[in-house]
């Protein structure tokens, strides 16, 4: 499962969103379930930004969310993210060099289509 909290954040203030991200990050990396995670910027304009996370599953992303200390690091944080969604399934995957391989919906019976 992959999370993707995007930001727009001003130039000016973009230390300090970085130091608050780091601590978010770091929360959430601490959480059982947790597999990996990035902060990234956009090349073309340095306002935007992303938090990008990948979780075993959407229960163990939603309990980390109830942790206390990423109640108070990544929380607020991702609260100040452009509202819309942000976790997103695995429908299809691909090893490089490999072939695609399709994955159920946890939404769907079958797979997406």
């Amino acid at each position: 499962m992959l999370v993707t909290n995007r930001f727009v954040v001003d130039v000016d203030v973009a230390d300090d969103f970085t130091e608050r991200a780091h601590a978010a990050l770091t929360a959430l990396a601490a959480r059982p379930g947790y597999l990996r995670g990035q902060l990234v910027r956009a090349l073309d304009d340095p306002r935007y930004w992303s938090l990008v996370t990948e979780w075993e599953s959407v229960g163990t992303y939603r309990r980390a969310l109830g942790a206390f200390e990423v109640k108070v690091s990544a929380v607020p944080l991702l609260a100040e993210s452009v509202d819309e969604p942000s976790a997103y399934e695995a429908l299809a995957t691909a090893a490089p060099g490999g072939a695609v391989v399709v994955a159920e919906s946890d939404r769907a019976a079958g797979p997406y289509r």
